[in-house]
Formats: structure tokens, C-alpha cells, sequence
């Protein structure tokens, strides 16, 4: 199968596209850079993979590309940490909803005119930001109120364009919601806003790097954002890249919608816990509480039951074992002066 993925060079999608060549596709990424500026990945030089620096908005570019694929992954888009949420605000709404619906266009013209068999939406855990139903099904979304950042409600926007295109154009489409992904590869985007925390400046305002920052750097006692009471479900993004592949192969996806994420909760404090215990060892914790963001969800817990039941899907990498991988990464990435 021939796919085309969408912000090839980001986070998540470097977990995908290694995942899809490894299984036998081949993959067409766009991305122009715009997170990260230009950064190689280990699969650049593969012969089925083929990139193009490109913006996702330039529909007839996109045509162009999707006119021979089989399939589409629309990951591009403006994404990043708490601070990214209040930062720019406008911002994630707009340009988000340029790049959306620039490849729905061009989805829907290849289904029409071409061969493309599906379009797979990336969407977000966070159009569950103002649900009070734990664990929180497929459907939920529809019934609780409304996302309050403007990144959670373009992320459900997302979703309605997939509803829309197939209700008017018979589009298939599956959409797709990772569940606070961890992993290798993340770096502080060019447009982050530097933010303090104690002494230290956030990395990313994703919780797990800027806590192993805080850790490997020294600050004593410990800053976090909130109570640290929060709860996240923390997947690896190797798991996650299995479980976007059989929603792509899988005919049991076609206009379906999947939380894809570990059944395991972890609090904020319990995560700083495991961190700091692996880079300190035995040395006493304590802990400072910084004010917490707007926007920052309280409670997350998905219902996992249909990516099982439908896809054979479970994310395997307990939080442990993410840690022992992601942990000398990053710390090699600040002596780098990456993050």
C-alpha cells in the first residue's frame, strides 16, 4: 500500500512512518520544517520512502502527492505542550483548520478522480478536555460538553470534517486519538515560549521531558505544574505507531473512531516519582506546586476496549520501560542543546 503521511518530520509520525515501512508500505511524507526546522530521521535514504519539503496548505501540491497513494495520515498541524495552548490561542485554531481542510480537499478529489481508498485522521485526547465520564468512550465527545481551548475544539473540528466529507463525498476515514504520547525524537519547537519553572526553563511543556530536565539538572525541591494529582495516560510511541497502522490496514476501521492509548493511569506525581528515583536514586523528594494552566485537563482516561476488541490493539510498554528508553535520550538532547 502506498501512504501518504502528513508532518512526516514531527513526533508521532517519525514512530509511523518507521512502522509502515517495516511492514511493507510505502510512504510519501510532506512537511515544511516549520516545528523543528530541517532535521534528518533514520529512514530519509530508504527507497520506499520518498520526502517532499512542502506546506500541506498548497492543496495542488498535496494533489499532486495523493494522486498515486492508497491511503492518507493527516498528522501536520500546529501542535505542542500546555504552553502552546494559551500561547497561541488563534493560532491553533486557524492555521490548524487551513491545513485540515486543504487535505480533506485534496483527500476528496483523489477519491474521486484517483485511487484513494481512506483518509486516517489524527485527532486528539483532548476533545474529551471537558468530559466527567471515566474511562471515556468512543462517542463520548458527542455527548459531553464542548472542548474549551481552542486546540481541543479544532481537534473535534478534525473529526467533523471526516463525518462531513463521508456524509458528502463518501470519503472513508478513521480517526485516531493518541493518548499523551512519549517517546524519542522531540524537540523544543523554534516558536516555544520560553516559561520558567523554579529555576529551570520548561522544555517543551510536555510534562515528561520537562520533568526529566528539572531531575537531571538538579532542581531540588522538585516544580510541577498543579497539584500533580493529574492523570494521564502516558504511551509509548512505538505502540502507538502499531496501533495507527491497523487502523490504516484494517477493514474493521473503516468509519470508525479509536482511543489508542495504554489502560494504565499515572498520576503527575507518581511520573515525577519514577523519574527522579531513576536519576537520584534513594535521594528524598519534595516537591513545590507551580500554578497550573488554564487549560490544563485534570483527568484523562480513555475507554481501550474497542481498539481490542475491533483491531486486536493493546499498548504493551508499561511506563517503566518508556522511561529506561526515553529518559538517556533526553539527557543526551540537553547536553546536546536540543532541548
Amino acid at each position: 500500500m502506498k501512504i501518504l503521511v502528513t508532518g512526516s518530520a514531527g513526533f508521532v509520525a517519525g514512530y509511523l512512518v518507521e512502522e509502515l515501512i517495516q511492514h511493507g508500505h510505502q510512504v510519501v511524507g510532506i512537511d515544511n520544517y516549520s516545528k523543528y526546522g530541517k532535521i534528518e530521521k533514520s529512514y530519509d535514504n530508504n527507497p520506499n520512502y520518498t520526502f517532499v519539503e512542502g506546506d500541506v496548505k498548497d492543496t495542488d501540491l498535496m494533489k499532486e502527492l495523493i494522486s498515486d497513494c492508497d491511503q492518507v495520515v493527516a498528522i501536520a498541524a500546529m501542535i505542542g505542550g500546555i504552553t502552546y495552548f494559551h500561547s497561541f490561542a488563534y493560532d491553533l485554531l486557524a492555521e490548524n483548520e487551513r491545513i485540515i481542510a486543504s487535505t480533506f480537499d485534496a483527500a476528496i478529489w483523489a477519491h474521486q478522480n484517483k485511487h484513494l481508498q481512506k483518509i486516517n485522521v489524527l485527532s486528539s485526547s483532548m476533545v474529551f478536555e471537558s468530559c466527567h465520564e471515566y474511562p471515556s468512550k468512543e462517542g463520548y465527545e458527542l455527548q459531553c460538553p464542548p472542548p474549551l481551548s481552542t486546540y481541543g475544539f479544532q481537534k473535534l473540528a478534525c473529526e467533523y470534517f471526516a463525518k462531513g466529507a463521508w456524509e458528502q463525498y463518501q470519503l472513508p476515514y478513521t480517526v485516531i486519538r493518541p493518548f499523551n504520547c512519549v517517546g524519542t525524537g522531540e524537540q523544543r519547537a523554534k516558536n516555544e515560549k520560553e516559561v520558567m519553572s523554579g529555576n529551570i526553563k520548561l522544555a517543551m511543556s510536555h510534562v515528561v521531558p520537562d520533568l526529566v530536565q528539572k531531575v537531571y539538572k538538579g532542581q531540588d525541591p522538585l516544580h510541577i505544574l498543579g497539584s500533580g494529582e493529574q492523570i494521564r495516560h502516558y504511551t509509548y510511541g512505538g505502540d502507538l505507531a502499531e496501533g495507527i497502522r491497523l487502523c490504516i490496514e484494517s477493514e474493521k476501521a473503516r468509519n470508525e473512531d479509536f482511543n489508542l492509548s495504554t489502560s494504565v493511569s499515572t498520576t503527575v506525581h507518581q511520573l515525577a516519582e519514577m523519574i527522579w528515583r531513576k536519576i537520584n536514586g534513594d535521594k528524598p523528594l519534595t516537591f513545590v506546586s507551580d500554578p497550573a494552566f488554564q487549560y490544563d485537563v485534570q483527568k484523562r482516561v480513555p475507554d481501550v476496549s474497542k481498539a481490542k476488541r475491533l483491531l486486536g490493539f493493546e499498548a504493551k510498554t508499561d511506563l517503566d520501560a518508556i522511561l529506561d528508553i526515553v529518559i538517556p535520550w533526553i539527557t543526551d538532547q540537553i547536553n546536546l542543546g536540543n532541548i
